[in-house]
């Protein structure tokens, strides 16, 4: 079935919303990781959301996943593709707007800068 978006920022929305994949997208563009890699950078999030949300991702073309090995236990590692890669400009911008916004609320901090986003426009 033929997917239809109002415009292209619901498509864009489409692939990168929720909580969790912005944040994926993140730590994969440092480098590639294995789940448990993912799991220890982001302890809030639960297996069965990591695992869904790197299919979906998987599913959109954003990230690859990689299976090594013969026979249980394998060894998988996720890395971002180009298209991946290509989202980097896209959320270092939100990222800064963000910033920006919450710097201008009361009791609002960030974290974490947009740095960890700016490593996805180095590939």
């Amino acid at each position: 079935m033929k997917k239809t978006y109002n415009n292209g920022v619901e498509a864009t929305l489409g692939v990168i919303s929720g909580k969790w994949k912005p944040q994926i997208l993140c730590h994969l563009g440092n480098r590639p990781q294995r789940t448990c890699d993912l799991r220890q950078k982001l302890p809030a999030i639960s297996q069965k959301v990591l695992t869904q949300q790197l299919r979906e991702l998987a599913a959109d073309g954003i990230i690859l996943r990689h299976v090594y090995g013969e026979r249980a236990p394998f060894k998988v590692v996720y890395e971002l593709t180009d298209l991946g890669h290509s989202l980097g400009q896209i959320l270092v911008q939100m990222s800064l707007w963000g910033e920006q916004r919450a710097s201008q609320l009361p009791d609002t901090e960030i974290k974490y800068d947009h740095g960890g986003f700016t490593k996805l426009l180095q590939n």
